[in-house]
């Protein structure tokens, strides 16, 4: 029993942690602080927004054992609303939702790999271009060749950001005990420095909910799960409780190495965080970012191409889309066309 709890977790809870745990941890911390107009509501945040997500993907659960079809937000809207809703939300998702993001993780990552080389300047435009497409053409290459492998790149990326996010918050509990904890007291953080209004509070969830965006990750690929009614709602209910902890413990530890101010002004909050306390091993936090969204672009690659693959076998796409190679098993047609929308439409006008 013991081993199948652990294979659940290896298999499945860490495909959606890999898939939540992104960028947006390592940047939109700032974004939360600004609209929220103090520490302690920033940190209320923080917990509401997992608690949505948590709501959200208890939803899900449902959908996806009422509804056992791979496809995600497309498969249920078009079996609840009809064909033209589901297509209209296909193409939107094809050639808009998905290029978009998919272009800026990349461009993300491009960018922290990139700062050791250039540690004066801004990375050149043309260097930042050419390793996001190396990294798309890579992954579309991996996911292309072995399901296998695109799980297993999941599944070693997410320990690598679990690891990099728990050795913030030990540090920071450590700081804690040390006393540096100014922050954190209620008086200083309750201290509002703007009086929030319902159109800032709504933008500081709107930040948050980034860094939970890809709660819904294993909808999109219900039919490749083994016996997905036991094993959908057990994974939603595990990672995102555990994801919720450690965004709230991440930003308790931002704030016991940073004043509000200097959160604020720093573009990439774990960057600051280990340059401020890690000394010789703040190399450690671009790493970390560089490798968490790394993952998040495997995760996506995953998502998208059976998207395109749903659509495709609902007459919404051409059917070449929805063929499957068939040594591989894995959607070669789908993910070829994905990664061509993402590099022409997503990197190209960036």
């Amino acid at each position: 029993m013991l081993w199948s709890c652990s294979l659940l977790y290896l298999n499945v809870c860490s495909s959606i942690q890999g898939n939540i745990i992104g960028s947006g941890i390592f940047i939109s911390p700032k974004g939360v602080l600004e609209h929220s107009g103090s520490v302690g509501l920033a940190l209320i945040v923080w917990v509401l927004g997992g608690g949505v997500s948590a709501l959200g993907s208890m939803c899900y659960a449902e959908l996806g054992v009422t509804i056992p079809k791979s496809g995600g937000d497309y498969s249920y809207v078009t079996e609840i609303f009809g064909g033209l809703t589901g297509f209209l939300l296909l193409w939107s998702a094809v050639l808009i939702m998905y290029p978009t993001s998919l272009a800026v993780i990349t461009l993300t990552f491009s960018n922290y790999v990139l700062q050791p080389v250039f540690p004066d300047c801004i990375p050149p435009y043309d260097a930042t271009r050419t390793l996001s497409l190396v990294c798309l053409l890579l992954l579309t290459w991996v996911n292309s060749s072995s399901v296998r492998w695109a799980t297993r790149i999941q599944d070693i990326f997410t320990a690598g950001k679990l690891l990099a996010l728990g050795l913030i918050i030990v540090v920071g509990f450590m700081q804690i005990f040390k006393g540096n904890y100014e922050e954190l007291k209620p008086s200083n953080a309750f201290n509002f420095w703007m009086t929030p209004t319902v159109g800032q509070l709504a933008l500081a969830f709107l930040q948050g909910s980034f860094a939970f965006s890809g709660w819904n990750f294993l909808n999109y690929v219900t039919e490749e799960l083994v016996d997905p009614r036991r094993n959908l709602p057990r994974a939603i209910f595990i990672s995102i409780p555990l994801v919720t902890f450690v965004y709230t413990f991440t930003n308790i530890a931002y704030f016991t190495a940073m004043t509000p101010e200097e959160l604020m002004s720093s573009n990439a909050v774990a960057v600051t965080f280990g340059e401020k306390l890690l000394g010789y091993f703040s190399w450690i936090m671009p790493v970390s970012v560089a490798l968490s969204t790394f993952g998040g672009i495997n995760g996506y690659l995953f998502t998208s191409s059976r998207l395109c693959f749903s659509g495709a076998r609902e007459g919404h796409l051409p059917s070449l889309l929805a063929m499957i190679h068939f040594k591989y098993c894995t959607p070669v047609p789908a993910l070829l066309v994905c990664v061509s929308t993402i590099a022409v439409h997503g990197i190209a006008s960036l």
